[in-house]
């Protein structure tokens, strides 16, 4: 793996608690908008970061009060990480936060079309490419359960070659992600082995949606500090 070196494009990831490292779920079923209640109780349990947080929900802006009833009325059952950071845009969080939800409850219906165990991969592949320990702790055990091969989850995150024995589909992706990452683009034998692995031309938009959504979440994430749950030791970092 050579993606330890290079920091492109843009990205994200979100979770679903409001403290510490959120881990990877379903998507939660909002019927009822929020209530003030548990509005003013997301703003009082936001975790610390260098990015300001608000005191209170009374002392938001109309704008972020908005965003967060946007968020806690969508497929996330609360706030975390970027989510958390895009308070201080919220008009930038509003836009990133559906595309990230889009991303991240793949393969369900109204979602991305991206396989969950290759859109795993993508998201893992940015948390690497921007030493992302949010991000990461967010979705390596969860990219195992959804059927990625712990020894590739690993390959990821030691910067290390890949296993040999990979099945075609993940292989086709992983080649595809780590070239384009490494490259900047990607030749049209790896363009047509990841479309062939995916099934078409969207679930390829989505991957590529994926990659870029996750890595603004990995940047966000950096420069907010945000911190991994009751002071867990990161697993992830960065590549000498």
């Amino acid at each position: 793996m050579h993606i330890g070196s290079f920091a492109a494009g843009l990205v994200v990831g979100f979770g679903v608690l409001l403290t510490g490292t959120a881990r990877a779920q379903a998507p939660a079923s909002n019927a009822e908008p929020p209530t003030l209640d548990a509005l003013q109780r997301a703003v009082d349990t936001l975790p610390p970061g260098r990015v300001e947080r608000p005191a209170s929900y009374g002392s938001m802006t109309t704008e972020q009060q908005q965003y967060l009833q946007s968020v806690l009325a969508g497929p996330r059952s609360a706030v975390s990480g970027p989510l958390v950071v895009m308070l201080a845009a919220p008009k930038l969080g509003d836009l990133a936060q559906r595309t990230m939800a889009y991303a991240r409850f793949a393969g369900t219906e109204g979602f991305s079309s991206v396989p969950v165990k290759l859109n795993e991969l993508a998201i893992l592949m940015a948390a690497r490419t921007w030493s992302s320990p949010y991000v990461w702790e967010a979705h390596d055990r969860y990219s195992v359960r959804v059927g990625l091969p712990p020894a590739l989850v690993e390959a990821v995150r030691t910067g290390t070659a890949p296993p040999a024995d990979l099945e075609p589909d993940v292989k086709a992706v992983y080649t595809f992600l780590d070239e384009f990452l490494r490259t900047k683009q990607v030749s049209d034998a790896t363009f047509e082995a990841a479309r062939t692995a995916l099934g078409g031309d969207r679930p390829l938009v989505d991957l590529i949606g994926t990659l870029a959504i996750y890595q603004m979440s990995a940047m966000l994430t950096a420069v907010d500090r945000t911190g991994l749950a009751d002071g867990a030791q990161p697993t992830l970092r960065p590549l000498e």
